[in-house]
């Protein structure tokens, strides 16, 4: 609730001598969205960021709000934390009371709202406490501001991806996930997958953080400056805020799907997938795994093939489309199978032959390959500070011949992205990418682990191509 010394020199949409907590007082409701009023001190709300709803009782008129505390040195409460609180007054008439309502309802349905969402609660995600959010911290906030909700708990895996490709979207504003990444993931190829997904995609997604990693939730409300708290997620979807979001096209084999977070192979790939045995420990498996796996650093054969956006075409060597292959090893030509694809999908410049673009190369032995849509990976690991949610490109990040020390105090950096600053890293950004993965050089007969948004997408055999689309 702000203070200010004078009310605003701005003329209302409408005003009224209220009764609040039994003393008469101005309240004025301004253009840009301020309640102004008095009472001792004068104060103000605003509509879009502080009141989640109102509601009409006998003579009076209730705002729902909630309100940020900011900590202070005696302070208990800590920084980012939400008080809801009620507001009531009595306009001074029966008709003051029906204006009030009806330029009340009006400015906030003006700021876009959803009205209907369709939330899916995943209850086996990380600690298995997405049941526990969603009821004590994601429900009353969505109910205080007046949204229909349909829950549907997910039963299994892929069941979000089937839910998404037939559920009917006319009745929704939006699909909310409380989960981790994962079922973001499947909501956006099951909307791909849909006969109708041109309009499908458009429809808002929310995340809210019930996971292990988070990353997509922690890179929205990073990007705008909060921290990836429960509460900040619900509000920005309650106050209907959205980004676009690129999607990357993946092919591995005869298998194709979309990613929104990021591709792992080596040693982040490895840390991600191996340490699920450890899921009950929560975010922890991953610092755990991650020392058991720098005591015994695996180093991969193999090559990665990019096309570089521009101010990145010195890295690498120059080099040709390598092209796809089945799972049995057959060639496919790149320009009928791909260039099919990407009109599929609607990309820009869908005449595109990859055979004709700027190809670069950096062969192995890799400690780590990681490509990156967003810039948190989890909560505390910026893995591509300089990525974009909506720019057409991925960034690329390259670990080779690291010896463990360094590899060590670079990993200690990833919570602030300062990684990517270490001589062992090669960043770049890139349009297209293909991966040839190659065994483990201390054990030809062991092959590294394809991660795909937390997923295994192939344990290394044949070729794995990387599209953004835009």
């Amino acid at each position: 609730m702000d203070q200010s010394d004078h009310q605003p020199h701005l003329h209302p949409i409408v005003s009224d001598r209220v009764t609040v907590k039994g003393v008469v007082t101005p309240l004025a409701l301004l253009p840009d969205g301020r309640l102004w009023w008095s009472e001792g001190l004068q104060r103000s709300l605003h509509l879009e960021k502080d009141v989640l709803s109102f509601v009409a009782n006998g003579p009076n008129i209730t705002l729902r709000t909630i309100q940020e505390v900011r900590a202070g040195c005696c302070s208990t409460t800590s920084a980012g934390s939400f008080v809801r609180r009620d507001v009531v007054f009595q306009p001074s008439s029966n008709e003051s009371h029906v204006l009030w309502c009806q330029k009340l309802r009006e400015y906030i349905e003006s700021l876009g709202r959803p009205k209907r969402l369709f939330v899916l609660v995943n209850p086996f995600g990380g600690k298995k406490s997405a049941k526990k959010v969603f009821w004590k911290k994601v429900s009353p906030l969505l109910s205080d501001a007046q949204i229909e909700l349909t829950v549907q708990e997910t039963q299994h895996q892929l069941h979000a991806k089937e839910l998404a490709r037939s559920l009917d979207l006319s009745q929704y504003d939006g699909i909310v996930c409380v989960s981790g990444d994962g079922i973001l993931v499947e909501v956006v190829n099951g909307l791909l997958e849909r006969e109708d997904w041109q309009t499908a995609i458009k429809i808002p997604i929310g995340v809210v953080p019930a996971g292990t990693g988070n990353g997509m939730a922690k890179s929205l409300l990073d990007s705008v400056g909060y921290p990836c708290k429960v509460a900040n997620a619900v509000l920005a979807i309650i106050r209907g805020h959205k980004r676009s979001l690129d999607v990357a096209t993946i092919r591995q084999g005869e298998t194709r799907f979309f990613s929104v977070l990021m591709l792992a192979w080596g040693l982040i790939a490895d840390i991600d997938i191996e340490s699920e045995k450890y899921r009950w420990m929560g975010s922890a498996r991953l610092d755990f795994y991650a020392i058991c796996r720098f005591l015994n650093l695996r180093h991969y054969t193999g090559r990665v093939s990019f096309v570089p956006a521009p101010g990145f075409e010195e890295h690498g060597e120059p080099s040709s489309y390598p092209g796809q292959s089945t799972s049995e090893g057959s060639n496919i030509d790149p320009s009928e199978a791909e260039n099919t694809q990407l009109q599929k999908l609607g990309y820009q410049g869908s005449n595109i032959n990859l055979e004709h673009l700027n190809w670069r190369a950096i062969n192995g032995p890799f400690v780590s390959v990681w490509l990156h849509n967003v810039p948190w990976g989890a909560e505390d690991t910026m893995a591509a500070p300089d990525a974009k949610f909506s720019d057409g490109y991925l960034d690329l990040i390259i670990v080779k011949n690291c010896p463990r020390l360094p590899l060590l105090a670079m990993m200690t950096e990833l919570n602030k992205g300062g990684h990517v600053k270490s001589p062992y890293v090669t960043y770049l950004k890139v349009k297209a990418f293909v991966l040839e993965p190659g065994p483990r050089t201390k054990k030809p007969e062991k092959e590294g682990i394809i991660d795909s948004d937390g997923e295994v997408l192939a344990r290394g055999k044949g070729l794995t191509s990387v599209i953004k689309k835009v």
